[in-house]
């Protein structure tokens, strides 16, 4: 999932790309409303989350642009305004959702989850982001920062399945039962062979790791925040 927030506070701002990444989403930021208007007519995202008061043009402004300009991504407020009035304004601005500041980030997680499954187009369901890894179901190609890497058939659907479920544990038994259609444990090494494999593959000559190992529990694909 890509996404675009656009907040002009910028400790919550990165706090929450902080917080996004580690989650598995790829994200931009803009700190005003002509910079967040740019970058959502010029890219392509899969949830917008917008802070209602903005400099330069504000939150339902930059929303109603959007809209005006037939741009239809779905499209989260951000707002300390969190009465009934404000949030059926921002709503009727051509909102999706609407969340009053302060907030729980897992709330926010939650809603832009439901959001980007709400756009679902083909092309979306088709590519799998996680930081700078490509994987593009359509045409079978995978690329890391635009160059290309080449995978056997059982590692590409290894990598698929870890791309679609960025961010969270996969466990073994869920990689023997989606990518090698086990139902049971075939008490060999496999699953440790193809990763390896794997791995040397989407990170060599690569400065950041983005396949882990969760001791005891299995594997994540993940981003790691920007220290």
């Amino acid at each position: 999932m890509k996404l675009l927030i656009v907040e002009d506070d910028l400790e919550a701002a990165a706090y929450l790309a902080k917080a996004f990444r580690e989650a598995g989403i790829v994200l931009d930021h803009a700190s005003d409303g002509e910079s967040g208007l740019f970058l959502a007519t010029e890219n392509s995202y899969d949830v917008l989350v917008i802070d209602r008061m903005l400099p330069r043009r504000d939150g339902l402004s930059l929303i109603s642009e959007l809209r005006q300009r037939n741009i239809h991504t779905p499209v989260l407020i951000l707002s300390a305004l969190g009465q009934v009035d404000d949030r059926v304004t921002g709503l009727r601005a051509g909102g999706d959702d609407y969340l009053p500041k302060p907030y729980a980030f897992s709330e926010l997680l939650a809603r832009v989850e439901v959001l980007g499954r709400r756009k679902g187009t083909p092309e979306q369901d088709m590519v799998y982001r996680v930081g700078d890894l490509e994987l593009d179901r359509l045409s079978h190609t995978v690329k890391r920062a635009g160059k290309e890497i080449l995978l056997q058939p059982r590692e590409f659907r290894l990598l698929e399945y870890l791309m679609k479920n960025a961010g969270q544990v996969v466990t073994r038994t869920m990689l023997l039962e989606n990518v090698w259609d086990y139902h049971f444990d075939p008490q060999t090494n496999v699953i440790d062979v193809h990763v390896s494999r794997l791995r040397s593959k989407i990170e060599k000559d690569f400065d950041q790791p983005l396949l882990r190992t969760v001791r005891g529990a299995g594997y994540m694909m993940k981003e790691e925040a920007a220290v």
